[in-house]
């Protein structure tokens, strides 16, 4: 992109990543830079090598975890402003995960908010999403399509409660895989912890300590190895896994169990059969269709950059309302986008 053309715009798109040419620095870049702004510790958006890295308090302990404890790691409180090279900063609450957050930028008379990942319902492990007004809104576009309406909470985690009970009475674990990160947390703030004991894998527990840390309450849980988990023990568990779990060795333990996969993508006819599981629970840390459309509508902004997902489906439709938009090509793909692939 011609020098000029950058000059016009506060963030835009390079082979590092999203870049700010006033600031100088990246959001979430995948290649390394000097100075990179990080929207959450998905491994997607938050990569190693960069010199220096900015993120929210409870972002930290995530990230100094998966990228290790020496990172070059500033951190800002929600709504907290900097000044870096005239561009003022701030991170405004996202709903994604446990620390994630909106990049704000302000500079000559211009706002911009790159959202990152965002859902707009609170799940109550997270600081809920906020809308911030600005010009121009970069938005993700993961579950861009009509057919995406998640069920509420309540309704999800009846769900749950009622196949882990099930099982629990008929003296089966209940295997349950989801991400460690961030929906792993989601299930154990949300189930009913007095059907029975929880045990979750050994990638899991990490960043349960993470989110106990930042006071979010989560059940106890234990792990396979810990004293008195037994064959009697593990007939009535909820056992949480990550989906690279399925198949392997350390399965074999639980016996004659029920499986389940959570993702937004068992909306989708068809996937539950291809992930090989008894179940499947619709959630996902994304925005629905209408919940993309009522971030994108709360900004105010009258220009909007997508990135992954259906892009190409929310340009059109928001240029069919009356907004510019584009799309913005990434290298990002959390783990719907994986189970989409899958």
């Amino acid at each position: 992109m011609p020098a000029k053309q950058e000059e016009d715009l506060l963030v835009v798109a390079r082979p590092e990543g999203l870049y700010c040419p006033p600031g100088d620095f990246y959001i979430d870049p995948w290649r390394p830079v000097a100075r990179a702004v990080i929207t959450h510790a998905h491994s997607d958006h938050a990569r190693p090598g960069h010199a220096h890295y900015l993120a929210h308090t409870d972002s930290a302990g995530t990230l100094r975890t998966r990228l290790g404890p020496d990172i070059d790691l500033q951190t800002l409180a929600y709504g907290e402003v900097i000044e870096h090279h005239g561009v003022r900063v701030s991170l405004h609450p996202a709903g994604h995960v446990l620390g994630s957050a909106q990049v704000r930028l302000e500079h000559g008379g211009r706002v911009w908010v790159a959202s990152g990942d965002y859902k707009t319902g609170p799940d109550g492990t997270c600081t809920p999403f906020e809308p911030v007004p600005c010009d121009t809104f970069i938005t993700e576009s993961t579950f861009g399509l009509p057919i995406y309406r998640w069920p509420t909470q309540a309704a999800l985690f009846a769900e749950i409660d009622a196949w882990w009970r099930a099982n629990a009475e008929a003296g089966r674990a209940s295997v349950l895989f989801c991400y460690a990160f961030g929906k792993a947390q989601r299930i154990l703030h949300g189930v009913d912890a007095s059907i029975g004991p929880i045990v979750v894998h050994g990638a899991v527990e990490p960043l349960n300590a993470v989110y106990r840390a930042a006071g979010v309450a989560l059940p106890p849980t234990l792990r396979v190895s810990d004293e008195g988990v037994d064959a009697a023990l593990l007939k009535r568990a909820l056992v949480l896994a990550p989906p690279s779990a399925q198949g392997s060795p350390w399965m074999k333990r639980f016996g004659n169990y029920a499986d389940a996969f959570a993702s937004g993508w068992m909306q989708l006819r068809g996937t539950r059969r291809r992930r090989g599981v008894d179940r499947g629970f619709v959630m996902s840390d994304h925005a629905d269709w209408p919940g993309l459309q009522q971030a994108i509508a709360g900004t105010g902004a009258e220009r909007v950059f997508v990135t992954h997902g259906s892009v190409q489906v929310m340009v059109r439709w928001l240029t069919e309302i009356g907004l510019d938009a584009t799309g913005f090509k990434t290298e990002y793909g959390d783990e719907d986008d994986q189970e989409a692939e899958a």
